[in-house]
């Protein structure tokens, strides 16, 4: 995702860098950029800059971190030199995000995620002032080094931590749109993210773990009896942290079905023999469900195998493939 970003930014006339690694930053340089190929068919070299370490960019106005959750901890120790005064850090992850409860309020306030943030290590790296939050829906692939392969989407909602309508906020979200994605400034952002994660937390660790696609998952009827029940104790989860979401569980199952025959990300990873973003897609709610008090074991159920399989990729060096 990261790369379609950053590609769509530079395309739109951004001063933008991309910090890549091995293959991909090979082919980056030596082509001079970033092929996209868009979900039109067309394909287009985008010229951006592009480098291996964090190092050689400097401080920025914008860090756009769109690595997933467990990749973030590696870099963590770099990420500073990206900041001057005012850089501000979009945080592009699914699922729940190592700054959940910065600037959240109530009894939990500026709590670390364990799950995600071991120790809170990040939470001391990264001031809260410094972040605006992002939920990334679009779906994309690199396909080669040195080329992106966007599938689907272009929903990039966006807010402050308080859900403040601040000039930054605004000027970002035209930034995103004016590269071709839609951008809505949310006002409260973490009630939009759980309505996104009830799909995540279910199909990504079914998917990953029967090799099925959306929409075999979202209309089978013994695995929609699992999602269902796992997505209502998601709900009830979000609820407890005083949230309401407006959308219901027999509407998102729905949705799910309409997209058709895609793969999470998950399956995805366990087919490349990559590890998988289970601490911030289900381990995390489990630690929430824990913090409130709420039952979950549904979810605890999905999150233990998924677990499983995730040290079985990791430790073994397998992939997976139907």
């Amino acid at each position: 995702i990261g790369g379609l970003v950053g590609a769509r930014l530079a395309r739109a006339g951004q001063a933008v860098t991309l910090v890549a690694r091995r293959d991909h930053l090979a082919a980056m340089r030596r082509q001079g950029g970033i092929v996209v190929a868009a979900l039109d068919g067309s394909e287009e070299l985008v010229p951006v800059r592009a480098v291996g370490s964090l190092a050689e960019v400097g401080a920025v106005d914008v860090v756009i971190v769109a690595l997933k959750a467990h990749q973030i901890l590696p870099i963590l120790d770099e990420l500073p030199a990206l900041f001057h005064g005012s850089t501000v850090v979009l945080s592009m992850q699914n699922g729940l995000p190592w700054w959940y409860f910065l600037r959240h309020g109530g009894p939990f306030e500026g709590r670390a995620l364990e799950s995600v943030d071991p120790g809170g290590r990040i939470l001391r790296a990264v001031a809260a002032e410094r972040i605006v939050g992002c939920i990334p829906y679009p779906a994309a692939h690199l396909r080669a080094p040195g080329e992106v392969q966007h599938t689907e989407g272009t929903l990039l909602p966006l807010g402050e931590l308080d859900g403040a309508r601040s000039p930054r906020v605004e000027r970002l979200s035209e930034a995103l749109a004016a590269a071709g994605f839609k951008a809505p400034v949310l006002d409260d952002i973490r009630a939009n993210m759980w309505v996104k994660l009830l799909g995540n937390l279910c199909f990504n660790p079914i998917g990953a773990m029967t090799h099925s696609t959306l929409d075999v998952m979202a209309t089978f009827p013994p695995s929609v009896a699992v999602v269902r029940s796992a997505m209502e104790e998601a709900a009830a989860v979000a609820g407890a942290l005083g949230l309401t979401l407006d959308v219901t569980v027999e509407r998102r199952i729905r949705g799910a079905a309409k997209v058709g025959a895609h793969k999470p990300s998950t399956l995805q990873d366990v087919e490349a023999g990559k590890p998988t973003e289970v601490d911030a897609l289900i381990v995390a709610v489990v630690e929430l469900a824990e913090l409130t008090g709420t039952p979950a074991p549904t979810i605890r159920t999905l999150c233990a195998c998924m677990q499983l399989l995730n040290k079985t990729v990791e430790e073994r060096g397998v992939r997976i493939q139907a």
